[in-house]
């Protein structure tokens, strides 16, 4: 390969990075916002985590129409619908909060979480592809890492903006006062149209390098004659899947719950806006500089050896965060973030290799799967009201230790370097 053009490679791929850093920015509003709504409309738990619920349902409905589209259009042109669509949502989300009701602000919701699925399944093998297959780990884990410091940033950012108004803070009880509902409301229009403002530059952003990155991913050009349903023949693909979808609604069922788990009196008895730092400063902190030190071991250490450690040590720390109480339970579940660091790109990455299929295909498949993790919001909202957060958390370390299962297996498989092609795994 010439100097020219891995430089041109390095380029769409510092460019690409961007991409994870905007939708990790935004989706992490989901975790303040949760609080912010459950404050105004008065919910409870299960209630307010339908906005998680929402996104799992995008997911769902919309990855195997993202895979037909990232098929014919290519992944850039993808990209940039996706991103339009997502403009649209935070618009919406501004709209939304006019009716002074949760259901439109739901639907709102959706229509930006469409956009990320779609943003996710073409972003994803863009990454792993851009360079040699043999660091395809590194390269995914490496983009994710921006991702996780787009998550940090956008936590940061909605605690201070979402929850940081004395109506949420001082809340009692229903928030009654047509005046201070529409206060409360107000803080969440001006965060999302603040969102779709850096959406916008985005935009101009991947306008100017779209060449770029066309050129360095011209092996991942429009596949039209691919369909989306090839990785359904895939155990490899199935089994990636499961992987995700719980990995997903682990990693978010905790990160929803945890401002409410550290205010608890036995915990930590934190007020809203110092959880929120707490959750951006430790726990998706934890993830950054996880991803910092994962994608330097993924040099060293084959990716599924990496995993099985990782979501080993995570289903222990959510035991201790069920069975403990005070510091050692909120720092416990705090520190699960830094072992959830590589666990989506590598699973990424690992179902990839194995699938044998088109990476278009198995791309939306992995991101339809993570409309099953659902089920783990759900069930957590559910443990939350009937039992407590603290035995909540027995809903993810379930889902770990299926992960650490799928990456044990996954140390002995084949992989594929082209759908005719396979050789044995790195050890």
């Amino acid at each position: 390969m010439s100097a020219l053009r891995r430089l041109g490679i390095t380029g769409a791929f510092i460019s690409v990075t961007t991409l994870f850093f905007a939708w990790g920015f935004i989706t992490s509003n989901n975790d303040p916002l949760i609080v912010a709504l459950r404050a105004v409309f008065d919910l409870n738990y299960t209630e307010a985590l339908l906005t998680q619920l929402v996104f799992f349902l995008a997911y769902g409905l919309m990855s195997l129409p993202a895979a037909s589209l990232g098929n014919r259009l290519g992944p850039v042109n993808t990209i940039v619908v996706a991103l339009c669509v997502m403009i649209a949502g935070c618009l919406l989300v501004q709209f939304s909060v006019t009716f002074d009701s949760y259901g439109p602000i739901l639907l709102a919701l959706f229509v930006l979480a469409t956009g990320i699925t779609t943003l996710q399944v073409a972003a994803n093998p863009l990454a792993a592809a851009l360079g040699p297959q043999s660091t395809s780990h590194f390269r995914l884990t490496f983009a994710q890492t921006f991702n996780s410091l787009g998550v940090v940033a956008g936590v940061h950012f909605g605690s201070m903006i979402m929850l940081g108004d004395k109506v949420i803070n001082d809340k009692a009880g229903p928030i009654t006062d047509p005046l201070l509902r529409a206060e409360a409301l107000g803080t969440v229009a001006h965060a999302f149209m603040i969102m779709a403002g850096i959406l916008f530059a985005l935009i101009l952003f991947v306008a100017l390098q779209r060449k770029r990155i066309a050129n360095a991913a011209a092996g991942l050009g429009p596949t039209p004659q691919a369909s989306v349903f090839d990785a359904l023949k895939s155990r490899w693909a199935l089994l990636g899947a499961a992987a995700i979808g719980l990995y997903v609604g682990a990693e978010v069922s905790i990160g929803s719950i945890m401002i409410n788990y550290l205010h608890q009196a036995d915990i930590l008895g934190l007020p809203f806006e110092t959880g929120g730092q707490y959750l951006a400063n430790i726990y998706w902190m934890g993830a950054l500089v996880g991803r910092f030190v994962g994608s330097f071991l993924l040099t060293y250490v084959a990716a599924p050896r990496l995993l099985t450690l990782c979501a080993l040590v995570a289903a222990v720390l959510c035991a201790i965060a069920t069975l403990t109480v005070g510091p050692v339970a909120a720092y416990a579940a705090l520190g699960v973030g830094l072992f959830n660091s590589i666990m989506f790109p590598t699973i990424f990455t690992i179902t990839l290799e194995r699938s044998g299929v088109s990476q278009s295909s198995t791309s939306g498949l992995l991101c339809l799967a993570i409309v099953g993790g659902a089920v783990l919001p759900l069930l957590v909202g559910l443990m939350a009201d009937s039992m407590s957060l603290s035995a909540a958390f027995v809903v993810p370390a379930i889902a770990y230790l299926f992960i650490t299962w799928f990456a044990w297996q996954a140390i002995s498989a084949r992989v594929f370097v082209s759908s005719a092609m396979e050789v044995p795994p790195p050890h």
